[in-house]
């Protein structure tokens, strides 16, 4: 483990919290993080934010021209995450999170009171094709078999596959959370 990613023990992470829910969305450019991320926000009136508005400028522009970000690239992106989490767990607001975290050692460094994980999963030529039809976002196909190779797959994390609608993904989603312990504030059914 680098010293850019402390390691917290699981004593440290209380990842059920209840009445206080950030889920981070998980996976490759292109999976649908921020699509579904803002549609699950929505249907359960929670406060969505999108980790790609965290990056410095000068990753933006690496991942502008395909170049795949490296953990020292990484690591001041995912300090400023990190704080804004614990800001928010503060601030009692349920969040969404639409965040790559594609290796262990990013979502360890996310984890914090209330935080789950939320993988979406899908093959390279789904997404592939997602890709070459988005427009408007500074990241590309280019960028996409580096995320594959650096993709440690959860093992603690709702596993939900894209190959579906947004809407279709975001009713699994929902579905799983309940079906597992942990608590979270619907106010779409109150």
């Amino acid at each position: 483990m680098s010293e850019n990613f402390p390691l917290q023990s699981a004593s440290q992470c209380s990842c059920y919290v209840q009445g206080r829910v950030i889920l981070i969305l998980m996976g490759v450019v292109g999976a649908g993080k921020t699509t579904v991320g803002s549609l699950l926000a929505q249907r359960l009136g929670w406060r969505f934010a999108d980790a790609d508005d965290f990056h410095p400028a000068a990753n933006v522009e690496k991942i502008r021209n395909g170049i795949a970000l490296d953990d020292s690239d990484r690591a001041p992106w995912l300090a400023a995450l990190h704080d804004a989490i614990l800001r928010w767990n503060l601030e009692g607001k349920d969040t969404v999170l639409a965040c790559s975290a594609l290796k262990r050692k990013y979502r360890d460094v996310l984890r914090a009171d209330g935080v789950r994980f939320v993988y979406l999963k899908g093959d390279c030529e789904l997404i592939q094709r997602r890709l070459r039809s988005r427009h408007g976002h500074f990241a590309s196909e280019s960028i996409l078999k580096s995320q594959f190779e650096d993709l440690e797959t959860p093992t603690d994390a709702i596993t939900v596959e894209i190959d579906k609608t947004p809407e279709a993904i975001v009713s699994e989603i929902i579905d799983k959370l309940k079906s597992t312990s942990a608590a979270y504030s619907d106010r779409a059914q109150k």
